[in-house]
């Protein structure tokens, strides 16, 4: 082991967990971080300890001597509130334990959502939350963590975000009717920057909002009208009664059950798309001494759009 200092991470191999990998061994860490399957962190300079949340033994290797923890790994899909809890609220309280026993000096960083504000629209918000809640309550409320509850994440490396692509370029774009919800956005290297400053300083013991600095978001048709236009195209938008898309979001629950394969949207995400208030305020914020966004969504748009293009020319061609 060198001599830099060590930070663990959870969800290392993701979408965000690559950016922020990158940003921790930029600011001088050693990255040890926590892997289902070793040969994902194969093209990193990590240290991989292989386990999941649910291996308390694993955690408890992770986490040994780290001046930093950084916890990004939950659900974002599951097939029912029960495997949610599993690991969004089980899994964060098993680390934050770890962390309490095993590397009670270090720095806890735990990445929430913006969904943890409104815990009763969906069972993945109500998991979020209810993370947030169990780890707090492992570490105490006088404990060395942070909350980073991020809005929309975006940026090179996301393939969920495909579905805005194809939503904004298709022939014909469903909207919420007005009001129109307010959406905001952050792109992950803002995220990752934020998680390595305060692995280092910052407050703890507080729970703050992460976007840009457009706290009012953006409305649903301006958003997928920029994606849309940036992509050369013009969108037909057609106005869709809540109740229309609850409905959609009810048959894809119906579907996931037979199927037992669960997918992103499904009720509980429709209620979050139409909840018309994802907006934020600097008064929410990490104080702008300590971390500001510093990527605005034209800028991060077109560098989103440029890596999508880069999987469009990847793919075979028949």
């Amino acid at each position: 082991m060198s001599g830099q200092p060590l930070v663990a991470l959870t969800g290392g191999t993701g979408f965000l967990g690559r950016h922020t990998a990158a940003a921790l061994a930029a600011a001088g860490w050693q990255v040890r971080m926590l892997v289902r399957d070793v040969g994902r962190a194969g093209d990193t300079a990590a240290e991989a300890v292989p386990g999941d949340l649910s291996d308390p033994a694993a955690l408890r290797r992770l986490v040994e001597g780290a001046g930093a923890v950084v916890h990004l790994a939950g659900l974002t899909k599951a097939r029912g509130p029960a495997e949610f809890m599993a690991v969004n609220r089980d899994g964060s309280a098993r680390l934050a334990e770890a962390v309490a026993n095993a590397a009670p000096e270090a720095r806890l960083v735990i990445l929430s959502s913006l969904a943890a504000r409104e815990p009763g629209l969906s069972p993945y918000a109500a998991s979020k939350r209810a993370g947030e809640e169990a780890a707090i309550a492992a570490l105490g409320p006088a404990g060395r963590w942070v909350v980073l509850r991020p809005t929309v994440i975006y940026g090179p490396g996301d393939r969920e975000g495909l579905a805005l692509r194809r939503l904004a370029t298709s022939v014909i774009v469903p909207a919420p009717r007005a009001p129109e919800p307010r959406i905001t956005m952050v792109h992950a290297r803002d995220v990752a920057s934020a998680i390595a400053t305060l692995c280092v300083s910052g407050p703890l013991g507080g729970v703050f909002e992460v976007t840009d600095a457009r706290y009012a978001g953006h409305g649903w048709r301006e958003l997928l009208g920029r994606i849309a236009a940036a992509l050369g195209k013009r969108p037909r938008f057609v106005g869709v009664p809540d109740g229309a898309m609850l409905a959609a979001g009810a048959a894809a629950d119906a579907l996931a059950r037979v199927t037992g394969r669960g997918g992103i949207f499904g009720l509980g995400k429709a209620r979050e798309i139409l909840h018309r208030d994802w907006s934020s305020s600097p008064a929410r914020q990490l104080p702008g001494l300590v971390w500001t966004p510093r990527i605005g969504f034209e800028e991060g748009l077109r560098d989103t759009l440029d890596w999508w293009a880069s999987l469009d020319r990847k793919l075979p061609r028949g």
